[in-house]
């Protein structure tokens, strides 16, 4: 540690961690594999991630919806799991991790696209607790919202180790509530009715390939940047196993609730709303009202700790601030966003997601596990974009030409494919002066 990040880390005093925005976190400083799980593990076992499985089976039927689901978690164990390697391998967050591949300068482009995509779900999620409790308790989504936004944005000031706090709290929650709105759900027919749904006739409004982009894509941003998270893990065996305690383990036990919720005839709304459990726990009266409350406070306060987190220490090193600082900077524009609804707008950011995302994930494996051997210095690497570039093209074109198909999968494979080719090409020779010319 340099004497600047030092004296940075003496001034924060014993209550506030260094968070290590622009340098990798030191061994000495390392979290343990409970701790680094438990901010993972928090994540993606929330409200939303019910909210889409469900509508995932309310167009397939639950018997396809859940290999859709499995189909797309797999692929984010593989994909969130080997980025979570290298991070606790190197102690790196995920600008650092960037600008080793796409150059000391270029990796700004992509941190920058990234971190901003992140505030948007952090503006998506805090508006859905301002809708959930309006459309439950009658209560008034824009001041709920803005309250949200200042506690979530209060908790992420802490750092890593209030992120850890939050999501061991978020998960003790989901657990038991959502088994408690499954059961309420399976009262009248039983929970074996759940198998011969065959999904809402004559919707079908997408299909088996879309189901896994939509999987994939609600994990995508934050899922590439795991770095931020991972890089706390004491080596890549440990980053890798917190990251697979969120996928598939977390992710599906929320998916798995969601699911069963539609799949039983109990959803308000599994069009809009999929798998959105809070109305059946609010509908069983008593202890439940009260616990459903704290439960969706505490549960996306999780998701939106998390995404605030990661644009912060995005911004934070592009920018040169403290994560703290763009805590607060980013949570206020995040929140007046949500007051004012961009957190509806959702459809847009998981087709700019299952489109744009995955290839940068793709391309960073590709060149630090694979041809790290081949790998030179830059300020802004070429190769790598390009082949983000082509494996985004070809998403798109599956998306528009091929719609069977999972843009997210057709994205990584496209460009994976088009970076290995890149990095075989042959360095250009260098040019004879001349004669006459200066050498």
């Amino acid at each position: 540690m340099d004497t600047a990040s030092a004296e940075q880390h003496s001034a924060l005093g014993p209550a506030l961690e260094d968070e290590y925005e622009n340098e990798p976190v030191p061994a000495s400083a390392r979290k343990s594999l409970f701790s680094v799980s438990a901010v993972w593990v928090g994540f993606p076992m929330i409200m939303t991630s019910a909210v889409f499985a469900g509508i995932v089976v309310y167009n397939l039927g639950f018997v396809a919806g859940m290999a859709a689901i499995l189909v797309g978690d797999l692929i984010l164990m593989a994909y969130v799991g080997t980025l979570s390697y290298l991070a606790g391998r190197s102690g790196k967050n995920f600008a650092l991790t960037a600008a080793d591949t796409f150059g000391t300068k270029g990796f700004r482009i992509v941190s920058a696209f990234l971190s901003a995509l992140v505030i948007g779900w952090f503006a998506f999620q805090t508006g859905m607790v301002g809708s959930t409790l309006n459309l439950s308790m009658g209560w008034s989504a824009p001041w709920i919202t803005l309250l949200a936004g200042v506690l979530f944005v209060a908790l992420t000031f802490v750092g890593i180790r209030a992120i850890s706090w939050i999501g061991v709290v978020a998960s003790a929650l989901f657990i038991p509530l959502g088994a408690v709105a499954v059961v309420l759900a399976a009262a009248q027919d039983g929970l074996g009715s759940a198998l011969t749904y065959g999904g809402e006739a004559g919707v079908h409004a997408f299909g088996f390939g879309v189901a896994v982009t939509m999987v994939f894509a609600c994990f995508a941003d934050s899922g590439t940047m795991t770095a931020d998270f991972t890089r706390w893990a004491r080596n890549g065996r440990e980053g890798a196993l917190a990251a697979f305690a969120a996928f598939p383990v977390a992710y599906l036990i929320a998916q798995m609730a969601g699911a069963l919720v539609v799949a039983l005839g109990a959803a308000a709304a599994p069009g809009a709303a999929g798998g959105d459990f809070l109305h059946v726990l609010v509908g069983g009266g008593g202890i439940l009202v009260p616990l459903a409350i704290v439960f969706v406070f505490v549960n996306l306060g999780s998701v939106c700790a998390h995404c605030l987190y990661n644009g912060a220490v995005g911004f934070g090193n592009i920018t040169g601030k403290t994560m703290r600082q763009l805590t607060i900077v980013l949570g206020v524009v995040g929140t007046i966003a949500a007051v004012a609804g961009i957190w509806s707008h959702f459809a847009t950011w998981l087709n700019i997601l299952g489109v744009l995302v995955p290839p940068i994930g793709i391309v960073l494996i590709l060149d630090q596990l694979v041809f790290a051997h081949r790998r030179g210095t830059a300020v802004l690497a070429w190769k790598p974009f390009a082949a983000w570039a082509i494996g985004a093209g070809g998403a798109l074109l599956a998306h528009f030409y091929a719609p069977q198909l999972s843009d997210a999968v057709v994205a990584m494979v496209v460009g994976g494919l088009a970076f290995t080719a890149l990095t075989y090409l042959p360095a250009r020779a260098a040019q004879p002066a001349l004669a006459g010319e200066a050498g």
